[in-house]
């Protein structure tokens, strides 16, 4: 059915030269709509539960120590577990050792990723501390040096992830950006927030166009409060970057990438995901968390991320208080059962605000 001029008028107009793919470093990217990493949520069970409802471009591991991932501690090889379905892929590393990050960045071209993306962006303290993320954003020949090096050790594309800068008075990502780019870095990736800030205050858009301008050709992908249709609208126009990476906002609807691709092509989301589907995307994501990690890891993790589902499902919350202490899969088939059974108690929500909480210890151990 065509659309109607009404419904038009309800999205804002897709920016020029949104729609379809992009290129990093010269590798095929089929959509402009990424997903951010965050530690502890976008597991390769969630990646591939999202990967199925489609519209998903470059997604991104959890934040891996190159250290552990070289020691080939447990919980490194998890945060980078990844399979041919995954795809395309960046397994993101920190590190302040060069060597190690070299050699972490082989192993990661070794297990078929897209591409290794290396962390600047990380606010937390014991992280910053130990001469990782955001405090390379200090020293910018040390952080320089860095990509240069890993550039020269893969031939896979080589990206960053940063911040704008420490704080207001050293916006330092447009500057850097210029030199990574001279290095041979195939894309950054920028947090539209400074270190200062953490995940408070809002995104500055003004700096995001700032990076854009200050590179030749390297595409920039712009992170930071994209939540909404209008949000990716705003954030293409006011920065000219060349994809957005959005991370709490996938969390809270993890059909927004099907929706925003849509939109992208045809000026509509297409229809709201029906209970039904919200129910089997829940219910597939906790099965692959199953298979993967065991069924108590998978109870564990699903008791996490149950409130969001709780909002995004509308499910009566007799059903919430029966999961919220889950201990088996079987206790979920059986809940699942009667969420199904008894539909939703309210209207679908399109949009809600996921609060993920920040630890303040080293990411490897999130």
């Amino acid at each position: 059915m065509p659309q109607t001029d009404r419904e038009e008028s309800l999205y804002p107009a897709v920016p020029a030269g949104v729609s379809g793919a992009f290129e990093i470093g010269g590798t095929r990217i089929p959509s402009r709509f990424c997903l951010a990493p965050m530690a502890g949520y976008t597991s390769l069970a969630f990646r591939l539960a999202v990967r199925g409802l489609g519209g998903l471009g470059l997604a991104t591991t959890d934040l891996v120590n190159a250290r552990s991932l070289l020691e080939k501690t447990r919980r490194a090889l998890e945060l980078a577990e990844t399979c041919d379905e995954d795809r395309p892929l960046a397994i993101q590393l920190y590190g302040h050792v060069t060597s190690e990050m070299e050699r972490a960045a082989r192993w990661v071209e070794g297990q078929g990723a897209t591409a290794v993306d290396i962390n600047m962006g990380c606010p937390v303290r014991k992280v910053v501390r130990s001469g990782g993320g955001s405090a390379l954003m200090c020293e910018a020949d040390r952080a320089t040096d860095l990509v240069a090096a890993m550039v020269r050790a893969v031939s896979i594309p080589v990206t960053v992830k940063m911040r704008l800068g420490w704080d207001d008075q050293s916006i330092t990502a447009p500057s850097l950006a210029r030199q990574f780019e001279q290095v041979g870095a195939a894309a950054v990736i920028v947090h539209g927030r400074t270190r200062q800030q953490g995940f408070g205050g809002k995104v500055n858009r003004d700096g995001l166009r700032a990076v854009v301008e200050a590179v030749e050709s390297m595409p920039i992908i712009a992170n930071g409060d994209v939540r909404t249709i209008a949000d990716a609208a705003a954030m293409f126009e006011e920065t000219g970057c060349a994809a957005i990476s959005i991370g709490r906002g996938a969390l809270a609807n993890p059909f927004f990438f099907r929706q925003l691709e849509s939109w992208s092509r045809t000026g509509s989301p297409g229809p709201v995901p029906s209970f039904e589907e919200r129910v089997d995307f829940m219910a597939e994501h906790f099965h692959a968390l199953l298979a993967r990690r065991g069924e108590f890891y998978a109870c564990l993790q699903f008791r996490k991320i149950l409130k969001w589902y709780y909002h995004f499902t509308r499910m009566p919350k007799a059903f919430y208080l029966r999961l919220i202490n889950l201990s088996s899969s079987a206790h979920f088939d059986e809940t699942v059962a009667m969420i199904r059974e008894a539909g939703p108690t309210g209207s679908l929500p399109g949009h809600f605000e996921a609060h993920i909480p920040v630890p303040s210890g080293p990411i490897d151990k999130w």
